[in-house]
């Protein structure tokens, strides 16, 4: 297990990932109470505020129970992985190395959201008792981003997380990096804004126009893929391309391209 500074490698795997999250989201509270802000929206204040149908104060509680139940599987599963990878930990990896691990632990993320949140859509018993929660925002926001039913919490995020550690081959140490990367990331695509320069809407295709209209009603049957990529909605037929266009009030609309809005 390497230390540094007395705190394992095990545990700032666990803690950062919650610390980023937090105060990522809370960097896009700040930035979205600026009026100046308003022609970036994806939807209006007065939107955000009357057509979720939960609670701010109920999110929060939400991902805190998330956060929890996650710590506590990732504390669990560093301990029965802790006698693989002490005796690698404090070996020097190549930038190479890290990049092959990186890719393939997003690609590993990917295929298991993508194919369990689809499920979670078809399965009428699942949709309606689980994955439903996380629809009850409408319009999402940044800290809203991980409120889920805490057994989809486990299924899509936690599993998926555990098995990109371990297919990956990455280190404790590398861990961290890797998930507060996807932590913001899955923050990002949910925040609402679409802020010109953020390297997160030039880089990848699977960013916050694309996920806010998997969100509304027309495009809740397409852009399962999250949070990286959009590869398994293009191959498997559940690709909606969408339009960004300017809203009337102010801000931005993504409006889905009228031969897949009409299906």
């Amino acid at each position: 297990m390497a230390m540094e500074f007395g705190v394992s490698d095990e545990l700032l795997g666990t803690v950062v990932p919650i610390v980023v999250y937090w105060v990522y989201s809370g960097l896009y509270v700040v930035l979205g109470s600026f009026n100046q802000l308003e022609n970036y929206r994806l939807h209006s204040r007065k939107d955000e505020d009357e057509k979720n149908l939960v609670s701010k104060p109920a999110v929060v509680k939400g991902v805190l129970l998330q956060q929890f139940l996650q710590a506590i599987v990732a504390i669990l599963l560093f301990t029965v992985t802790g006698t693989d990878t002490d005796a690698n930990a404090d070996q020097p990896l190549s930038l190479i190395v890290l990049a092959r691990q990186f890719l393939i632990a997003m690609f590993v993320m990917d295929a298991w959201q993508y194919f369990m949140h689809r499920y979670m859509h078809h399965n009428k018993f699942l949709y309606r008792h689980i994955h439903s929660l996380h629809h009850r925002l409408v319009v999402p926001y940044a800290f809203g981003a991980l409120y889920n039913h805490p057994v989809e919490g486990l299924l899509n995020d936690t599993i998926g997380g555990a098995l990109s550690f371990l297919l990956s081959g990455m280190s404790p140490r590398a861990s961290i990096f890797f998930f507060s990367f996807a932590t913001i990331k899955t923050v990002d695509d949910h925040c609402g804004l679409w802020l010109p320069g953020n390297l997160f809407h030039v880089l990848f295709k699977n960013n916050t126009a694309y996920h806010d209209v998997h969100h509304q009603l027309y495009g809740s049957k397409y852009n399962f893929a999250q949070p990286f990529f959009v590869v398994w909605d293009r191959i498997l037929g559940t690709y909606m391309p969408y339009t960004l266009e300017k809203r009337a009030g102010g801000g931005f609309e993504a409006r889905p391209k009228k031969d897949h809005k009409d299906n």
